[in-house]
């Protein structure tokens, strides 16, 4: 009996660890294929006028790209902070599905920032669960963006699930621009990245 649940044991790991590592693959494969758009030098023409950079970031991912539109657009920088630090670990992301479904977002620190010296606004966090990180979510509770050019972009292992869509409904008087999703890379797709970025904000105000 013991050697029969075992090898049920064994089997399920193997079946897991194959189905782990051809997702894994397929992810690889996409982001060579998409990136692959952006090995030109993109030249930045847009003209977003005065612009914010807001961002929430756990492990460094979306501070990464956060950076890189505000290098590129010149912006003014304003990152997120929780009152308690959050930390990756698999407690964390048991928490968080409870608390998404219940709504009980993380306190906040630091004040809000001021909205009405800027013409255009990105607003970045991870995809937790399909949806936006939990401090995003606690962040828009407070703002009221009073009509402004607003652009979210997320971060994210291969799905940015119902990000956009969430983020819409919860950016209150926001005008929502073209929301654009970036998957974790290594360094060496960095300049492709850069395109990426470019590319997506030259298309906002054409």
């Amino acid at each position: 009996m013991i050697k029969k649940i075992l090898s049920v044991i064994l089997v399920l790991v193997v079946t897991g660890g194959i189905c782990a590592l051809v997702h894994n693959i397929r992810v690889v494969l996409r982001n060579k294929k998409e990136l692959g758009r952006f090995t030109q030098k993109t030249v930045y023409t847009a003209k977003p006028g005065k612009t914010l950079v807001i961002y929430y970031s756990m492990t460094g991912k979306t501070k990464d790209i956060a950076e890189r539109i505000a290098a590129i657009t010149k912006a003014d920088v304003y990152r997120i902070e929780t009152l308690e630090e959050l930390k990756s670990s698999p407690s964390l992301y048991t928490g968080v599905r409870k608390d998404l479904k219940n709504r009980n977002y993380p306190a906040l620190k630091g004040d809000m920032p001021d909205f009405s010296g800027y013409d255009t606004i990105f607003v970045g966090a991870p995809v937790w669960w399909y949806t936006m990180a939990t401090p995003l979510y606690a962040f828009l509770e407070k703002a009221d963006f009073k009509g402004r050019k607003v652009i979210p972009f997320s971060t994210q292992g291969s799905n940015a699930g119902t990000f956009a869509e969430d983020f819409t409904a919860n950016a209150r008087n926001a005008e929502t621009g073209i929301y654009e999703k970036f998957n974790n890379v290594g360094p060496e797709y960095d300049e492709a990245v850069n395109n990426k970025i470019t590319d997506w904000i030259n298309r906002i105000y054409e």
